[in-house]
């Protein structure tokens, strides 16, 4: 069984923003906290790294995502 983090920079449940993470077969599942059945993405370990690396150094940091 495939389990799925939520983002802690999610906030509280009621939160709009929200993110999932899980280790996959074939690399690292994103998907939208809101349609957990909806689709997701696949991306390799080390592009998953990058994308944590850009967001850490955007202006304002992760709330930076919500403009």
């Amino acid at each position: 069984m495939t389990t799925w983090r939520k983002s802690s920079y999610s906030g509280s449940a009621t939160d709009e923003a929200c993110i999932e993470v899980a280790q996959l077969e074939g690399g690292i599942g994103v998907r939208d906290s809101k349609a957990p059945h909806g689709p997701h993405l696949v991306i390799t370990a080390g592009a998953f790294g990058l994308l944590l690396e850009h967001v850490r150094h955007l202006d304002g940091g992760p709330s930076a995502l919500r403009r």
